[in-house]
């Protein structure tokens, strides 16, 4: 059956029948991304500047994916992309190993649903379940500890001995106001009595 002539106005169409696709493989891909982002993400680690970063990215990566289909330019065109967004780096802000997790995830939904020309709506949709599930059973059953980790310098190099380390965990607890699960001392700087000690605490609402 031939397909509808579209309208064009200063040589570019008005509407074509790939909208409706558009607005459907969108609505999927926002609801996954909800899902996955909204839902399992901000409820583990309620940080409203990657949820932020999160949603825009998965969008513009679904509609540069989506537009850049029209021009027929296959897999290479999809690989290409996840090199480039591979190289995103926020040298103000690093992004620790979970959180670059969660964008590689948006990301990779993105362009498989704004590619997905040869699925069918149920195989496109069964991917994004199946992937939302996953993260969802890690986080709320296999990974249930909010663990989280930073590098602090600290100057009372005495406290770093391993017959001390009971008074280096209270007193980084009094300074920090944060519960402790342990600490591991690395780089020892004798000249100015300080060493750069990693500690691993256990992270609440009130701290992100």
């Amino acid at each position: 059956m031939d397909q509808p002539e579209a309208f064009e106005f200063l040589g570019m169409k008005l509407i074509d029948n790939d909208l409706w696709k558009l607005m459907f493989k969108f609505a999927i891909n926002l609801i996954f991304l909800t899902a996955i982002v909204r839902y399992v993400y901000y409820r583990k680690t309620p940080r409203k500047n990657y949820l932020f970063t999160f949603y825009m990215i998965s969008i513009i990566s679904f509609f540069i994916c989506f537009a850049l289909k029209k021009f027929d330019m296959g897999v290479g065109m999809g690989l290409g992309l996840f090199a480039i967004f591979g190289i995103i780096r926020y040298r103000t802000n690093p992004m620790r190993i979970r959180e670059m997790t969660y964008l590689f995830l948006v990301i990779g939904l993105a362009v498989v649903n704004a590619l997905s020309g040869n699925l069918s709506y149920a195989e496109m949709i069964f991917i994004n379940a199946v992937v939302w599930l996953v993260i969802y059973l890690m986080e709320n059953w296999l990974l249930q500890s909010n663990e989280e980790d930073k590098t602090i310098v600290y100057e009372k190099i005495e406290n770093i001995k391993p017959s001390r380390y009971n008074e280096l965990i209270a007193d980084l607890e009094d300074r920090t106001g944060m519960t402790i699960i342990r600490a591991e001392v690395g780089k020892i700087d004798f000249l100015k009595d300080t060493a750069e000690i990693k500690i691993y605490y256990e992270e609440l609402p009130e701290n992100r």
